[in-house]
């Protein structure tokens, strides 16, 4: 069932309807949820846990994966990376989010408007400016556990000349995955001119890649676009 607005929205009508009533909270968001057409907000809760192209993604992910999420700003490209961290567990596995673009304020903000639990929020999150390949390995080898990787995003990894090649740091990445087990997915950047096409979703020629990368390197390319996902296989 789709609703008439985001979750996270929702719940921000929740608190002023709780405020405005004198009302205690969950009676607030039970309202909305009655509105939505569900009996109880742990009833819609539930169903869009199922039904969030995270919630697929991650149920369909394997040890030793290398996937990129592809989408134009706006598409939730960053929440569903995000999404994917915080749920990490259900996999037995550390979430941890690597990001060049948002401080740990900004995830903060993240994690509450996709509905994360406290316990959720437990993921590691490194907004360090010396983020690359060799940083994230370094990181994850001191962890003692597998881990669910989010790195935000991939154009940013090519940013710094003292890095090495994007495509270097790729096969770095995939390298330490089929290793170990650790599962990776990098968010990256679509390019504009997408939006002149007249396709309801971008593929692999969309994405925007200043330098040469071999695409092959990934296990699979998923694509996001109204709400909707797309996976195809990389190689």
């Amino acid at each position: 069932m789709r609703l008439s607005a985001p979750l996270y929205r929702l719940k921000r009508e929740a608190r002023l309807l709780s405020r405005r009533d004198a009302i205690p909270m969950h009676e607030a968001l039970d309202r909305l949820a009655r509105q939505q057409g569900f009996q109880r907000w742990s009833h819609l809760a539930a169903e869009q846990a199922r039904q969030s192209p995270a919630a697929k993604l991650l149920s369909d992910l394997s040890p030793g994966e290398l996937v990129l999420i592809g989408a134009r700003p706006g598409q939730g490209k960053t929440s569903m990376g995000l999404e994917l961290a915080a749920r990490a567990q259900t996999l037995d596995r550390l979430g941890c989010f690597f990001t060049l673009e948002y401080t740990r304020r900004d995830v903060d903000v993240l994690l509450s408007r996709i509905g994360a639990s406290q316990t959720e929020r437990t993921l590691l999150v490194d907004t360090s400016d010396a983020i690359c390949a060799r940083h994230i390995l370094e990181r994850l080898e001191s962890l003692g556990r597998q881990a669910l990787v989010v790195v935000d995003y991939l154009q940013l990894l090519d940013q710094k000349r003292s890095n090495p090649p994007l495509d270097a740091q790729l096969r770095d990445l995939k390298t330490y995955a089929q290793r170990t087990g650790t599962i990776f997915a990098v968010i990256s950047q679509i390019d504009r001119s997408f939006e002149l096409t007249d396709r309801n979703m971008p593929g692999r020629d969309d994405i925007r890649l200043p330098n040469p990368v071999n695409l092959g390197v990934f296990d699979r390319l998923c694509f996001l676009h109204e709400g909707q996902i797309q996976a195809e296989r990389a190689a």
